[in-house]
């Protein structure tokens, strides 16, 4: 019981990951799969029945639990997905390849140098390189769940926006 409750949990966790990457702008679940019944809403029986419906896909021999074998399968085949895609949206010379132009074009495109924004934001004194301590610091925040996102240079400080 335990297992299958912990199963139905992964599942169900994948799901909603699924949904919110959609949500996001990416290629996950959309309304109308979730919506099984096509009321216009999304139960949690539908939700889990969705769950339900990935395990048994990635459960490729059907003995009802995931080897590792069955879940990297699984990863790699949403992988090969999405690079698939990339190479789609990026390959602006129809060569079936992405060249570094092809990539920094892109990312102009995306508002400019990802990098250095990163790398401004990590220095926080603002002198132009990163040190152990800003290094340690960045990665603090990061597994904080902010990632860097969302605070100015003040902010780092301790010091907030708050009038």
């Amino acid at each position: 019981m335990k297992t299958t409750l912990l199963l139905a949990s992964i599942a169900a966790a994948a799901t909603l990951t699924a949904v919110d990457a959609k949500a996001k702008g990416g290629h996950g679940m959309d309304f109308a799969t979730l919506d099984a019944n096509q009321d216009g809403q999304i139960t949690m029986d539908e939700l889990e029945a969705q769950a339900e419906t990935r395990f048994a896909a990635a459960d490729t021999n059907g003995d009802g639990v995931l080897s590792a074998e069955e879940m990297t399968a699984a990863a790699n085949g949403r992988a090969a997905e999405r690079v698939a895609r990339m190479i789609e949206r990026l390959d602006t010379d129809g060569d079936g390849a992405v060249s570094l132009a092809e990539m920094e074009a892109a990312r102009e495109g995306r508002g400019g140098d990802r990098a250095a924004r990163m790398f401004e934001r990590v220095d926080a004194n603002e002198d132009g390189a990163i040190s152990a301590e800003e290094f340690e610091a960045a990665k603090e925040r990061g597994r904080g769940g902010r990632h860097g996102h969302g605070g100015s240079k003040g902010q780092r400080d301790g010091a907030s926006n708050d009038g």
